[in-house]
Formats: structure tokens, sequence, C-alpha cells
């Protein structure tokens, strides 16, 4: 019953203060600044925050219009046919000058004690903003480089330069009580079923958080699952993977000061796509996709199949490989599992290491760092050589995995399973894998099944899920996203001009 008084006031819910009320807090701030322009006959004010504001926009195109003007204003709505700027609003509203003035924008004032102002956008955009946009975690030998960067504005302008169509929707929303975030999601209209629109707007407009410094923090404030390791919604940098996924019918938001789109609704399987599946052939897409599924299967149990056979299960290994097996760990001391654990948290120290280092010293650490601490722990017996190949082998495959996000659960999960394959053998990892499919099937994204088409079972949308079908198979959007339009293009079109060169040629 005490709840009401640990219950924390919304800022909506804040008396609004006045305009001198607001004035007087921002003269705390060493960078507020006030200003008498005009004529000598007549002064005008306007206030700004000199970091937030473009100085030389300043000077341009408002002081100079304003040292010129030959005449005295009688209203402020004549400021828009003074000043040479396009995003001019006069408005009297409180919360409205509070949020502009802080994003960079001037108030201007016919008098000190007018009530009625004018706000003149004239922010600076490039401060403190990285100009080059190469992609660096999802990197690709074929395709487009193209990245996002932290400026919101540049990343709406790739994606409007890149799909030029009226139906290409941007819904801008504010997240944040302090920061106030500028975050805009982006669908297509006649694609994109509302109801996943009108999900992700409903779920983003009811955060309630202080500060939001990456798209990622709101990936998780909008998770139908919090308490899951794997990751709900797909992140990433690249454009043509938001693109692609907005071709099928999903949605996607992007934050301001964030380098990231988040994408949804997402399934597993989009996680193992990587888009040079579709830059190659589709025989080579196809191959490339089965041995990154493969990796992870191999990532997560070989190392537990290891403990479970050299543990319990001696009977199963060739009489070729029992000899070996037993070699290498003739002079180990301590039991497959300190040995699995000794190694795997190792390389997780190192893959640490390496990534908040300089890229130069990071991979010279990773190199020599494993080749040094592999040799001399084989060869001070604190593991075995055949172990040592598995545990480097595992690391390997889980870089296979094109998001960054899911890399990291992949590289979680074999430490439960490990457990598992320590206290009950085979049957461990079996109860693992049973409780693993159990959470997955439980899971959603968007209130969509995250484990879709596997479970609820859809083989007619098998086409780009483990195989990556040509072109002329994949013309249809996942049924499972509800889309309006259920064609990307005529796939007939192909096939005919391909028959009608054959012909001119015969």
């Amino acid at each position: 019953m005490f709840k009401h008084l640990f219950k924390r006031k919304n800022a909506d819910d804040q008396p609004k203060k006045s305009l001198d009320e607001l004035i007087n807090q921002f003269k705390k701030s060493s960078d507020f600044t006030t200003l008498a322009i005009g004529s000598q006959h007549r002064k005008y004010i306007i206030t700004y925050f000199k970091q937030l504001v473009n100085m030389q926009s300043v000077e341009d195109k408002i002081l100079e219009p304003f040292q010129k003007l030959d005449f005295t204003l009688s209203s402020i709505y004549e400021v828009e046919n003074v000043l040479p700027i396009e995003d001019i609003s006069v408005t009297k509203d409180t919360k409205e000058i509070l949020e502009k003035m802080l994003r960079g924008y001037v108030m201007f004032q016919l008098h000190k004690d007018d009530k009625l102002v004018a706000l003149i956008k004239v922010q600076s955009f490039d401060t403190g903003f990285r100009k080059e946009n190469e992609t660096e975690n999802e990197f690709s030998v074929v395709g487009p480089k193209i990245g996002f960067v932290e400026d919101l504005d540049v990343n709406l302008y790739l994606m409007r330069k890149t799909v030029i169509s009226e139906n290409l929707i941007f819904k801008e929303l504010t997240v944040g009580n302090k920061s106030k975030t500028r975050v805009v999601l982006v669908y297509l209209e006649g694609v994109t079923n509302p109801q996943h629109v009108d999900t992700m707007t409903q779920r983003l407009e009811d955060i309630d958080f202080d500060v939001i410094f990456d798209s990622t923090m709101l990936d998780q404030l909008i998770s139908d699952n919090s308490s899951t390791a794997f990751p709900l919604f797909l992140t990433t940098e690249r454009i043509d993977r938001v693109l692609f996924s907005l071709l099928n019918g999903q949605a996607a938001f992007f934050s301001s000061g964030s380098p990231y789109a988040v994408t949804g609704p997402s399934t597993l399987l989009d996680f193992f796509i990587s888009p040079e599946d579709y830059y190659l052939p589709w025989v080579l897409g196809s191959f490339f996709r089965v041995i990154r599924i493969l990796g992870v299967f191999f990532s997560i149990f070989a190392t537990p199949l290891y403990v479970a056979i050299v543990t319990y299960h001696y009977e199963m290994l060739p009489k070729d490989l029992l000899g070996p097996i037993i070699f290498s760990r003739t002079n180990v001391p301590f039991p497959p599992v300190i040995e699995v654990l000794f190694l795997e948290i190792t390389i997780e120290l190192l893959r640490e290491a390496g990534a908040r280092l300089p890229t130069k010293v990071g991979q010279t650490l990773g190199i020599v760092g494993g080749i040094v601490i592999g040799q001399a722990t084989v060869e001070a017996a604190l593991t075995s050589n055949i172990l040592l190949i598995i545990v480097s082998l595992t690391a390997l495959a889980s870089f296979t995995t094109p998001i960054f996000k899911m890399s990291n659960t992949i590289r979680l999960l074999r430490f439960p399973f490990i457990l598992f394959a320590t206290a009950f053998g085979l049957v461990g990892i079996t109860f693992g894998f049973c409780f693993l499919l159990v959470h997955l099937l439980r899971l959603k994204s968007l209130g969509m099944p995250y484990l879709v088409p596997l479970f609820p079972f859809r083989p007619t949308e098998y086409r780009d899920t483990f195989l990556r079908l040509p072109y002329s198979h994949t013309a249809k959007r996942p049924s499972y996203l509800r889309p309006l339009e259920r064609f990307r293009y005529n796939p007939n079109k192909a096939n005919k001009t391909r028959r009608k060169s054959n012909l001119d040629n015969e």
C-alpha cells in the first residue's frame, strides 16, 4: 500500500515553468548567451546556447539581416519574412521552447518581456561526429561498405538516397526524460503490417528512462523478454541490411547519437544471414550460410562433447582415437572440466583484451598471446594438445556469426553445456539442449514467435533460411511477417528475359 510513495513523477506531470523561470534556469550555465541585435533605434533580443549553435550561421543568417533591416518589426510573425531560414516556429509553449533550445535553436523576442517567441533553427550538425561511415563490425568482402554514423539526419539521408519512394515513412518520437533523444521509426507504407508499426511505436512511447545513449538500450527496453541472452531484435550498422529488412515487411528505428539501427520483428535465423550471401551466386551464398550454421553448432557443443566423452563415455571412441587422447592426457593433473574451463576462460580473456586495445596492438596480442599461452600450457601439462585444438576451432567457429550480439550469446552458451556435460555426460547435454529448445520456443519478437518458420512449422518459407535460393524463388515476402504486399518483384520477368535472349542468339 506504500507503492505510491515510491512512484517517480513522470516528466510530463511536472508543472510547467514560466518563460522567466526558464531563462533564469538557463542563465546558470556559462554557455547561455543573450544578445541585443538590430539598429540603434530598435533592439531585439536573441538567446541561445553557444555550444549548440553554429556561430557562423548565427552571424550570417540572423545578425547580418537584422543589421541591414530598414524597418521595425511590428509582429513576431514577420521574422519569417526577414530571415533566410526555413525552420522558424512561433510559440509561447515553454515546453517546446525548452526542448528546442536544448537542441540548438535560437530564441528571438521583440521585447525582453514578450511571452510569444520565435524559435530559429541554426544548430550545429558537424561538431563531435565522425565523417567515416565504413562498416567496422559487419565487414563483407563483396557489396557496399556504407554504414551508419552517430548523426541521425545523415542516417536518414542515406535511407532516402537509397530508397527513392514516397512510401518510405519516417515517424519521429522523443525518448528519455533527461536526454530527450530523437528516435525515428522507419517503415514502408503498403508493405509493413501496421500492427508491427503500432506495437513498436507504443513500446517506444511507453519507455520511462532518463538518458538514452544508444539504440541498443532501446532494444533492451522494448524487448519482449529481458531475461534472455538471445537478442530479440537485430542490431546492425549496415544500410543494406536495414533496407532488406524493410523490404521484407519489418520495421526499424534509429536514435540520435547511435550508429546502429534496430530492426524487428526478428527470427533466430535472421542472425545467421549475411548481406554478402545475396551478392554472391546463390550456390556460393547457400554454401557459406550452411557452413555458418554448422559452425554455430560446433562452437556450442564441441567442448561439452569432449568433456562428456572423456569423463563418462570412453567406450564411444574408436580404438585409433582412444590411444592419442589417453597419451595426451597422461600427465595432466586436472579433470577434463578444469582443462576446458581453463582454456575457454583464457580464450575469452584474450578476446576481451584484444577488443579493448587499439587495433594493431589487439591483433598482435590475440595472435602472439594465443600461441605463447597455448604452447606453454601444453608443455606444462596443464592441458592436452587435442583439447587445445578443439577449443581453438570452437573460438574460430564463433566468429562466423555475422551479428556481434548473437556471437556473444553463442560464447556464453558453451559454459552451461560444459557444466551439464560434467554432471551427467551426454544425458546432461541432451537435457541442456531440451531446456534451450523450450526457452527458444517461449521467446517472441514484437509478439511474433522467435523460431518461425521452424516453429510454427512453415515449409513454404524455407526459400531463404538455411539456403539462399535463386532470386526467381525468393520473390515472395515471408508470410509470417504478414506483409500487406506479398511479392517484392515479378520473378517471371527475369526468366522471360533470359529465354528471349537465348532465342535471339539462336
